[in-house]
């Protein structure tokens, strides 16, 4: 009986025995195979970028399961280089050893080339060191780690940042560009020979009857360019408007009243309509009382602008540019003198009141167009067509693109869905 006791002792100490033995076997040859990786570790400046980062790559290890791998830095980059035992080494990154670590890269595929076989991580100096520069050096140590217990340790890797001279990965702009220059001198030079067409806009077309019927009256015409400042995209296409309808106005001998909210917008509107009149071959008929300042409140503005247009009772009434609350406090009195009202904004919610108390409004891109559709100036006229070009050219690449991504996908063509998308990646 004692002696079966003491066998089956004996052979559970010789099962624990042989697996200790073995997990440090396993455990020596997973660091010896890290070890062999880790000292094919190369630092490098990150190819084709504007500086800033650093690149690391070595060859991965398909059998280091469990391992996880820290990459550390040195943080005093800018700094004389202290002695080993006082430098603190910052960690920068980790990941597992299975992770696929060239698929955070996010580089297109003419300007990164995807080794499966190696990892490939991109270090920021300003991970490291916040005062860093392009041109200091940065010191690297790849760490590979298991069960929380460092099983092997690269050599110190050095590397250089620098500001390369080309950044290839927005190849695809510079090729988009060049294509919308080409395209633009080809629609200038055909909008200079032979014209180009504009699709009628019966808002911009009732200008002339509206100025027309001021003349004949004898009334004066309003001009609002909106609430917003010099700076909004909306006033600046107003005052491209008024420039032509102030050469109208000046052609016909007509009067016109430009209110303004903004100070800024009233200097350079005198200018717009003072260059109207010279081109118009009438500068003796411009007077600088034409542009006048009410207030910079809202509903000041507003209420100042709707006792004018009630005691002038004009025959005309333009609301051209950016507009809130006070739209319909405009332009229901401006309906009530019996005035024409032609109104354009970009502003969406201000659209329905606009449809509803004015004869015509110019409805968001509209108001963009309608400088081009006065002049009739070539330039002006081959960005407008440029412009549906390009809408026209995004709507099939769309259609088009999710057509072909949706069927590779389902083929299970992954390259030529990330191919395709890449051609369309800002990077």
């Amino acid at each position: 009986m004692v002696n079966n006791i003491m066998k089956k002792i004996l052979r559970l100490l010789l099962c624990i025995s042989a697996v200790l033995t073995a997990q440090t076997v396993y455990a020596g040859q997973t660091g010896k195979t890290a070890a062999q990786f880790i000292e094919n570790a190369t630092a490098e400046d990150m190819p084709y970028d504007s500086g800033g980062d650093i690149l690391l790559r070595w060859p991965v290890d398909k059998n280091a399961e469990g391992i996880i791998y820290e990459i550390y830095a040195y943080n005093t980059i800018n700094s004389e280089k202290n002695a080993e035992k006082n430098r603190k080494w910052k960690l920068v990154d980790s990941f597992p050893a299975f992770e696929k670590t060239a698929d955070r890269m996010r580089l297109p595929f003419w300007a990164w080339k995807h080794n499966a076989g190696k990892y490939a991580v991109k270090i920021s100096l300003n991970s490291i060191d916040e005062s860093a520069t392009d041109g200091t050096v940065a010191e690297f140590i790849i760490k590979a780690v298991k069960n929380g217990k460092t099983v092997a340790e690269s050599k110190v890797l050095e590397a250089v940042s620098e500001d390369n001279w080309f950044n290839l990965p927005r190849l695809n702009g510079l090729i988009m560009v060049i294509i919308i220059t080409t395209a633009f001198f080809i629609t200038v030079s055909r909008a200079r020979k032979q014209g180009l067409f504009i699709r009628r806009i019966a808002g911009l077309d009732a200008i002339d009857e509206a100025i027309g019927r001021a003349t004949e009256m004898g009334k004066p015409v309003f001009y609002s360019t909106g609430i917003s400042g010099i700076s909004g995209v909306n006033t600046i296409a107003s005052l491209s408007i008024l420039g032509e309808v102030s050469r109208k106005i000046a052609e016909y001998d007509s009067l016109i009243k430009i209110p303004h909210y903004d100070p800024v917008v009233m200097s350079v509107a005198k200018e717009t309509v003072k260059q109207a009149y010279i081109e118009a071959g009438r500068p003796d008929s411009y007077r600088d009382s034409c542009n006048f300042f009410l207030s910079s409140d809202q509903f000041s503005y507003a209420a100042s602008l709707d006792g004018m247009i009630e005691r002038e009772k004009p025959a005309a009434c333009f609301f051209m540019g950016y507009f809130l609350a006070e739209s319909l406090l405009l332009t229901e009195v401006g309906a009530a003198t019996g005035a024409i009202q032609i109104a354009a904004t970009d502003s969406e919610s201000q659209l329905p009141f606009f449809f509803t108390s004015c004869d015509y409004t110019l409805i968001g891109e509209e108001l963009y167009a309608a400088g081009a559709y006065l002049s009739r100036e070539p330039m002006l006229l081959s960005v407008l067509k440029l412009q549906d070009f390009g809408k026209l050219f995004m709507m099939i690449s769309v259609i088009a693109g999710g057509i072909a991504v949706a069927a590779a996908a389902a083929l299970h063509c992954d390259a030529f869905v990330n191919g395709l998308l890449n051609l369309f990646t800002n990077y």
